[in-house]
């Protein structure tokens, strides 16, 4: 099968999905000059720097039955759109009782790793996930960043995709034929036996490759990367948990709040899956700092190989 990068996954999902529904619009700061060569201006638009009333701007025209594809770039400049987003496109639906949908994608680069500082590390997936009304999409290799927007394109909802800033460049088997990835069905990136890790995009590389220096110690672990956080594919979870009796959470993004509580939530409230576990549940997560610039502190803030392997050793060896 054919390799290509993460980005070039994601402009292959957009060319494709534009060529099959012309509604389908695309705004940004930054012009799609690929797009726009194949589309034209009229439906890959140049915004100002001006979020708010693009990503408004958006939500007008999916209610006016067309599909726009918005690119924020930045999560952090997300910030400045947060009440289009939050307050608006999320519960939209809701406050029109169904009678219209809102199919727009609202994509955001996030994560640590390249140095550019508190303003431009951050990953606050996290605090979407407390809004209803927004699904949330979290790939981390080419393959699934393709088919999850080209599946988030064709939703009648508000997604957003937030893609890891440090994968973009990541080469991964992905078909030329059409395919999609459901919502809310998560990948086993490698099977095991002792210790369930769940671990987010980014992490979900550094925990497979953890397993694989830690085979050699006999210790056997199963890396689930959920891909979607809402919905999240929580039986594919549980059943990992049932079968291997303990969990690691790795994530990037800041622990307090954050998506490693609300998985290791679903497990300990369960209360079948509470009587299988072997030991606590042990989260590796962002410290609750901002990013430094600095490149040996960054590293400090972020979990490591070291780290996960240190949490892995610390649940097998509790009674």
């Amino acid at each position: 099968m054919r390799k290509i990068t993460f980005a070039e996954a994601t402009l292959e999902a957009l060319q494709g999905e534009f060529r099959r529904d012309e509604k389908t619009v695309h705004l940004g700061t930054d012009v799609a000059i690929p797009l726009r060569k194949e589309f034209g201006a009229a439906r890959i638009r140049g915004t100002p720097i001006a979020e708010s009333s693009f990503v408004g701007a958006a939500i007008g025209l999916a209610g006016s039955g067309f599909r726009p594809v918005v690119n924020l770039r930045m999560a952090t400049f997300g910030f400045v759109a947060m009440d289009q987003m939050v307050n608006q496109a999320a519960k939209i639906t809701y406050m029109f009782g169904g009678q219209a949908r809102f199919p727009i994608v609202l994509r955001m680069t996030v994560g640590a790793g390249q140095s550019m500082a508190a303003q431009h590390s951050i990953s606050p997936y996290p605090m979407y996930m407390n809004v209803p009304g927004l699904k949330i999409i979290l790939p981390s290799t080419p393959y699934d960043a393709k088919g999850l927007l080209k599946t988030a394109i064709r939703d009648n909802n508000p997604v957003i995709s937030f893609e890891h800033s440090a994968l973009a460049g990541l080469i991964g088997e992905v078909p030329e034929e059409e395919y999609t990835i459901p919502f809310g069905q998560a990948a086993v990136r490698r099977a095991g036996t002792d210790v369930t890790v769940v671990a987010l995009a980014r992490m979900a590389h550094l925990a497979a490759e953890v397993a694989s220096e830690m085979e050699g110690e006999g210790i056997s672990f199963e890396v689930i990367d959920p891909r979607t956080l809402v919905p999240l594919d929580k039986e594919a979870i549980r059943e990992s948990v049932a079968k291997t009796g303990r969990l690691v959470v790795v994530d990037e993004a800041c622990q307090t709040c954050g998506a490693a509580a609300e998985i290791i939530s679903l497990v300990v409230e369960d209360r079948r899956l509470f009587r299988c576990l072997k030991a606590q549940p042990a989260r590796v997560c962002g410290l609750d700092v901002p990013i430094p610039f600095s490149p040996p502190m960054e590293r400090f803030v972020i979990p490591d190989k070291d780290r996960i392997a240190a949490a892995v050793r610390a649940v097998l060896q509790e009674a």
